[in-house]
């Protein structure tokens, strides 16, 4: 567990200084918006439908996100790269970040929320396998891929949203994994072309297939589409354990996570409508058809899906990540004694504003 988290303040005047901190973080909110928007079109239309308190800190939390991904993905020395953002880490959750607006903003994020530093870290080690060009063997191969680079996420994102139980932590970390494998079955060419191959490679040798042979030259067969499948059906049943968390959420928050499930699930059934061609060309849901499950997701907000009568487990790939959370918030009255830095609480909401203050001249620097 880690020892650098704020100290989580329990009364009224507190919740007052922060929040409307955390609302008006200034560190360049419309360019993080903008990456957003071109990173993944599908979870920006959905979390246009967050409440603008988790809206905010989910921008932060997916900025910095995103350009790790692409530090560690675009850089010549992804190994140094990984060094650095662990460093910068390191500095954020000692109430210490550098210069970096993004850096600033995450480290009002993770204290205000209480997000484990392990998960970030889980994170950057997906995007460090990505660029290691780590081998697959098996489907629990791919999900604890999907768990690191997607899972993480959903972790956050129900920290943010404020539903931190084991069982909330579960689901949101299995619909993340779902969304990966939608995504891997989406871009098998576009992954193959890249060098990349995300399927199990046990699956091709139970057809008698060399995968390194197809990824040298990947053509579109009837035995694609059915490793297509395949994951598509995995992710059905990930999607369908994700969506019992729901009820775990604010009412408010609902609709954004259920219209995120719904557009992600429509991909693969746009796959289907094309014959489960992944290689040829890229499925894409229609704004059309994006708009209307958006729309069909605002009914959750008072009619979520009952808890199932028998409890669900934990997908092994995001058990380790339910135990990193349940670990920061089982000793949650150590983190309440630990303080950034060693100060009284006047002083870390003078901090607080400090950071806020220097945010907003830069902001205003920028425009």
């Amino acid at each position: 567990m880690s020892n650098l988290m704020l100290e989580r303040e329990q009364t009224s005047s507190a919740d007052a200084v922060t929040s409307p901190a955390i609302a008006s973080m200034a560190y360049d909110l419309e360019a993080c918006t903008a990456l957003m928007r071109g990173g993944s079109k599908s979870f920006f239309a959905a979390s246009r439908l967050l409440p603008t308190r988790v809206r905010t800190p989910a921008i932060a939390l997916y900025a910095f996100c995103r350009l790790a991904d692409d530090a560690i993905d675009d850089g010549d020395d992804p190994k140094a790269a990984m060094r650095d953002l662990k460093a910068r880490l390191a500095a954020i959750y000692s109430g210490r970040p550098g210069a970096e607006d993004a850096d600033r903003a995450l480290t009002v994020v993770v204290h205000r929320y209480q997000i484990p530093i392990g998960l970030l870290e889980a994170l950057l080690d997906g995007f460090l396998w990505d660029s290691e060009g780590r081998r697959y063997e098996t489907l629990a191969d791919v999900e604890s891929y999907g768990a690191r680079v997607a899972g993480t996420v959903g972790a956050m994102m129900s920290l943010i949203m404020g539903a931190s139980s084991p069982t909330a932590i579960a689901r949101a970390c299995e619909l993340g994994v779902a969304m990966q494998l939608t995504n891997i079955a989406r871009d098998i060419g576009e992954d193959a072309r890249n060098g990349r191959l995300y399927v199990p490679r046990a699956w091709f040798r139970e057809l008698g297939m060399d995968a390194d042979a197809w990824l040298a030259n990947p053509v579109f067969d009837q035995r694609i589409a059915g490793f297509t499948q395949r994951l598509l059906l995995r992710a059905d049943v990930l999607y369908r354990r994700g969506e019992f968390g729901l009820i775990e959420l604010s009412r408010d928050c609902r609709p954004a996570i259920q219209a995120a499930r719904l557009v992600y699930a429509e991909i693969g059934k746009q796959l289907e409508r094309s014959g489960l061609n992944s290689i040829d060309h890229r499925s894409v849901v229609p704004t059309a058809r994006k708009l209307t499950l958006i729309a069909r997701a605002t009914t959750v907000a008072f009619k979520a899906p009952s808890v199932p009568a028998v409890s669900l487990s934990p997908v092994p790939a995001i058990q380790y990540l339910v135990d990193i959370v349940r670990q920061e918030h089982d000793e949650e009255t150590v983190m309440q004694a630990a303080v950034i830095p060693h100060r009284s609480f006047d002083e870390r909401v003078e901090w607080m504003m400090d950071l806020f203050e220097r945010l907003e001249q830069r902001g205003r620097v920028a425009r």
